[in-house]
């Protein structure tokens, strides 16, 4: 009986321990001990080592030679900084949208909201919907694609990436349940399909802003308690 390949087995570590950090299962700044996911999977330690690897890449986890593996501590001043680096970043993709983006990428955005607009946001369990999370990111990702700039795209996607946690967090840990969040996608969406540049950026701007207010609260609580 041939044994499954380590990069499945990496992938399957990978995708369970990114679930249980996106939901506040694994908290912020605590030590990641291989050995007790290697024992849970039943995998060697380099296979979870690997998968350790690719959540690093994304700025869910951290590591160092001298210290191994943790997850990336809840910071206010690198939640600051990633903030306003999306808010410049996004709201000028966005303008460069607007300005030049034809009737393919109007298209694409109305389908793209209308998708998220369908998803539940939160799953029988109270925590964030998988299916919600991918069409969040992809409706996010039409809002810029008409820019023209492959570039801008980049950037504004790595930066969305690294915002992940941040995002998740606010609604597993901070519990930023009375936001109407579907409200703010569709403001966004319909001042971006009637060009008005100036309003869908205010409206991007506001909405990445709000997740940034959300958790600088909860942090300086957590700190006081």
């Amino acid at each position: 009986m041939t044994s499954n390949p380590p990069t499945t087995l990496s992938e399957r570590v990978y995708r369970a321990v990114r679930e249980d950090l996106l939901r506040g299962l694994l908290e912020p700044g605590s030590k990641l001990k291989l050995g007790d996911f290697s024992k849970r999977f039943s995998v060697s330690l380099s296979v979870v080592r690997e998968a350790m690897a690719r959540l690093a890449e994304q700025g869910l986890v951290q590591s160092s030679p001298q210290r191994g593996f943790w997850v990336t501590p809840l910071s206010i001043e690198d939640l600051r900084d990633l903030t306003r680096a999306r808010v410049l970043v996004e709201t000028m993709a966005l303008r460069e949208s607007i300005a030049g983006g034809a009737l393919a990428w109007e298209s694409a955005v109305l389908a793209k909201h209308h998708t998220l607009d369908k998803t539940p946001m939160i799953d029988a369990d109270g925590n964030v919907n998988a299916e919600w999370g991918s069409a969040h990111r992809d409706f996010h990702h039409a809002l810029l694609s008409g820019c023209g700039s492959t570039r801008l795209e980049s950037i504004a996607a790595e930066l969305r990436d690294c915002a992940e946690l941040y995002r998740c967090w606010s609604r597993e840990l901070a519990r930023d349940i009375d936001r109407d969040v579907a409200s703010e996608h569709r403001t966004i969406t319909e001042l971006t399909l009637a060009r008005d540049a100036d309003g869908a950026a205010t409206g991007l701007a506001d909405h990445i802003e709000r997740t940034t207010a959300v958790l600088i609260d909860y942090a300086t609580r957590r700190e006081s308690a």
